[in-house]
């Protein structure tokens, strides 16, 4: 296996297969010739992947879906319209019929709202845990209509940090998967595979694209996870529409044991809800993934300079990094980030809403808007926008205080960054 940096440029594509074209085409198509009635029949039954309709499959999409496999060492992968599209998916496939996830409070906040408020209305039930940083809290709320457990692997907007192998051991206890929203790590800072999760999600639009230009998701699976029979019985469930050549109705699980989540995805959520990533956005987010090593290495030095500058200044009550001096994650990060852990920060603002905006207004190298992981600087008052729609006692329950500024940290010079936030500070509280 090919490293991390020759993967994230070469894996998935075969220049020889596209007319020779350096860079992966945009096919730009609604629909594909089928050829003939007996290929026709075989790109119905599965039995080739190859272009059919652009809201099933499109072979820009496709390359996007096998360098994120590579990436992840994943086994599947279906790439969506949206991070929200891919989280919206993979929770309602998986408690189809009835059933609940385990979940945290802390993570971005239309996650939060659509656990507490959305998917309940589907018959889909979220437990949140007492107390997120202890294992046995999260085994205390599953019982036999357990679905999965769901966390993220660094939070937005906190940095928290989860043990994730106790957490994969316990879900598996109990025969259902872990899934885990890798979107701030990245697979260059962390690889959820390969510490035991079986489900992994992103947001492409952060710093997998990089570039805030494209909404896009991916969801992934390992290949190890066993889906019984019991828990998921929609996955063996026989279709007319998945029927093989000679009519005889199929399940997702005939079609690939492996992979029977992504399979009933791509055959009944894409092809009913539709959610397809287009093209263009395939290949946009394809161009992202070229520079994800610098681009997150680099946000990640910075982050941790700014860290420490904002740690130096008397109108910062608190800051939130696992780099901090007084983070309690510093031990899981040096076992499950190596490299690092991202370019979100978060910090307590000691002024008032004017000052606030005032400071907000005052800097020159940092953009006032929503996204993380692009190659600008980023920051933002998340109880007010990323996470307005959460009322108080969910903010509490999800740590993030009334006076929450959250920093994406982006690719300028971090002396720059540091000097904006400086001069900021002194016009601000002269």
């Amino acid at each position: 296996m090919a490293d991390f940096d020759t993967l994230r440029i070469r894996a998935g594509y075969n220049s020889a297969e596209h007319n020779y074209a350096v860079n992966v085409p945009i096919y730009q198509t609604a629909s594909f010739d089928l050829g003939s009635i007996h290929r026709a029949q075989s790109l119905w039954a599965l039995e080739v992947v190859e272009g059919l309709y652009t809201r099933i499959g499109n072979p820009t999409v496709t390359v996007l879906e096998d360098r994120l496999i590579a990436l992840n060492g994943a086994y599947s992968a279906l790439a969506l319209a949206s991070g929200m599209a891919a989280i919206s998916y993979t929770i309602l496939a998986l408690t189809e019929g009835g059933g609940n996830i385990i979940a945290t409070h802390s993570m971005y906040g239309g996650s939060e709202d659509s656990f507490s408020h959305f998917f309940p209305k589907f018959g889909t039930q979220i437990k949140f845990v007492k107390d997120r940083f202890d294992v046995s809290s999260f085994e205390a709320e599953i019982d036999e209509k357990t679905r999965g457990i769901y966390i993220e692997t660094i939070s937005n907007p906190n940095a928290e940090i989860y043990d994730i192998e106790a957490l994969a051991k316990l879900a598996h206890k109990y025969d259902i998967p872990l899934i885990v929203d890798n979107t701030v790590a990245t697979p260059y800072l962390f690889n959820p595979i390969e510490h035991g999760s079986d489900i992994v999600i992103y947001s492409a639009t952060k710093a997998i694209g990089g570039h805030g230009n494209t909404i896009a998701g991916v969801l992934l699976e390992s290949g190890k996870f066993k889906y019984s029979k019991e828990k998921f019985p929609q996955f063996y469930e026989k279709s007319y529409k998945i029927k093989d050549r000679n009519g005889n109705m199929r399940s997702a699980f005939d079609i690939d044991e492996k992979s029977p989540l992504i399979i009933h995805l791509r055959a009944f959520y894409l092809e009913f809800i539709g959610a397809a990533l287009s093209p263009f956005d395939a290949f946009l987010i394809l161009q992202g993934l070229d520079t994800i090593s610098e681009r997150v290495e680099k946000q990640t030095r910075n982050a941790e300079k700014i860290v420490k500058f904002l740690e130096s200044r008397k109108e910062v009550l608190w800051v939130k990094h696992p780099s901090a001096k007084d983070s309690p994650f510093r031990d899981l990060a040096k076992r499950y980030f190596p490299k690092g852990t991202g370019g979100i920060i978060s910090f307590g603002f000691s002024g008032t809403d004017e000052q606030l905006d005032a400071f907000f207004k005052h800097l020159k190298y940092f953009s006032y808007h929503v996204n993380i992981g692009d190659v600008r600087s980023l920051i933002v008052n998340s109880p007010k926008t990323t996470h307005a729609e959460l009322d108080a006692e969910h903010l509490k329950n999800a740590g993030i205080e009334e006076n929450t500024v959250r920093i994406s940290a982006g690719l300028e010079s971090a002396d720059d960054l540091i000097a904006d936030l400086e001069e900021a500070f002194e016009y601000v509280f002269k």
